[in-house]
């Protein structure tokens, strides 16, 4: 089974911090996703588009700016990606994400 590791150091002055939230930052999950799509779809050569799906997600803990987030990607046997997400030694997402059709 395919696998990857990335990490992501969270730009201080990220845009999402505007509206997540003033007095104290935190990065969307929305966020979180959407890097972990990207990488998905790195890790198995399809595109962006096409309509990737979550099939499953859960935030465990906030991700503040200048953050480091380690991304553990796994295709599973049905064609998924599982992907983790930790900051601090400290899971903060985890989740699958299902690839548009080929």
């Amino acid at each position: 089974m395919a696998a990857a590791e990335s990490s992501w150091s969270v730009p201080a002055d990220h845009p999402a911090f505007a509206g997540h939230f003033p007095s104290r930052p935190i990065v969307p999950g929305v966020v979180l996703l959407d890097h972990a799509i990207v990488l998905a779809a790195q890790l198995l050569g399809r595109p962006l588009e096409g309509g990737w799906q979550v099939a499953q997600a859960k935030f465990f803990v906030p991700v503040g700016p200048s953050q480091v987030v380690h991304f553990s990607l796994q295709v599973t046997p049905r064609g998924a990606v599982a992907f983790t997400a930790r900051c601090d030694d400290r899971e903060v997402a985890a989740g699958s994400l299902v690839p548009p059709a080929p």
